[in-house]
């Protein structure tokens, strides 16, 4: 019974986490069409925000309460990986063409940057073993320097929004309700996602210390796989709305936070810096997130055609690929 509780309690948050993720995207579709806003745009930052959330405070509670920094860390960079496998799912259920076909190319942008921060995240993990240095107080040389990147990235995203005109959404049944109520059914749903992610760190420690594993790999995969579920629900509910670009800029505007949770770990870890303190696994992890963003680039700008079996093609292939190599590195190589 006692190694069986931690997995209740993984059950029940996951439960939980899963059924605000519908919500928030009702709500994100309906707060778009009463505002005029583009879907791509609420997805990169209202809906990529809200389902980030988890991420957020498990990392915050790992590395202040739970003493846990390689839980923090495997879990922002594990949901990265996590975003961009998503991505076979959404295209094994585009059953008619690709997906790659069907989404706006102005997602590169966002994907672009995407390999900045999580490439600049994996080098400064191996760099700051060498160089111990590379801090002020407790505080990671990286974290100025990802947050200032952060801003330039979602301030590109807003400029490309402005320089391409689009339609706004007006599609689908009236809205019945108002903006603030809309707001406040979304803050609702946000506020579900946010207890459930508050207690994942120590119900992954829990689960570590019960089953003899590593936390580099709990974190990594057991708790990031949780702490994603509102971007799998979202995305997929996204996607039965017909709001396509909706849902593809809600996984990638999750990794632009989920860099973003790791500069607000460093400076809620006062046993910092962070990406000093962690082990350089981790680096594995974040360059796997780095290989996929380019796959998914590459799959943007060729707009392949075939798929296998009719539900998968060589993008979702080498998108499974990568993530499955580096998970069982990890779960090798993990402390």
């Amino acid at each position: 019974m006692t190694m069986l509780l931690p997995w209740l309690e993984l059950a029940a948050c996951a439960l939980a986490i899963a059924f605000a993720g519908p919500v928030l995207t009702r709500y994100g579709d309906v707060i778009a069409r009463l505002t005029g806003l583009s879907r791509s745009w609420v997805g990169l930052v209202l809906l990529a925000t809200a389902t980030s959330l988890p991420e957020l405070f498990t990392g915050i509670s790992a590395v202040t309460v739970a003493n846990a920094p390689n839980i923090a860390v495997g879990d922002a960079l594990g949901a990265c990986v996590f975003n961009l496998l998503i991505l076979v799912v959404l295209d094994a259920l585009t059953r008619d063409e690709p997906i790659y076909r069907k989404i706006d190319q102005g997602h590169i942008l966002t994907a672009g940057f995407g390999i900045i921060l999580i490439g600049f995240v994996g080098a400064f993990i191996l760099l700051s073993r060498e160089t111990p240095g590379l801090h002020l107080f407790q505080v990671s040389a990286f974290t100025p320097v990802i947050i200032v990147l952060y801003i330039v990235a979602i301030r590109a995203a807003f400029v490309y929004e402005r320089r391409t005109p689009r339609m706004p959404v007006d599609d689908g049944p009236a809205v019945e309700i108002s903006l603030r109520e809309a707001i406040l059914r979304y803050a609702l749903a946000a506020a579900v996602v946010v207890v459930a992610g508050t207690l994942l760190p120590f119900v992954g420690i829990e689960i570590a210390d019960a089953m003899g594993w590593q936390r580099s790999f709990v974190g990594t995969l057991l708790i990031a796989a949780v702490t994603t579920l509102p971007e799998f629900v979202v995305a997929v509910s996204a996607l039965r709305l017909g709001a396509t670009d909706m849902a593809v800029a809600n996984l990638l505007g999750s990794n632009l936070f989920d860099v973003l949770i790791l500069a607000i770990d460093d400076l809620a870890d006062l046993d910092g810096p962070l990406l000093s303190t962690v082990s350089p696994v981790h680096a594995i992890t974040a360059f796997a997130a780095v290989i996929m963003s380019g796959i998914f680039v590459v799959a943007l700008l060729f707009r392949p055609t075939s798929r296998f079996f009719g539900f998968v093609g060589w993008v979702g292939l080498s998108l499974l690929m990568v993530y499955v190599l580096s998970s069982y590195t990890i779960f090798l190589s993990g402390e």
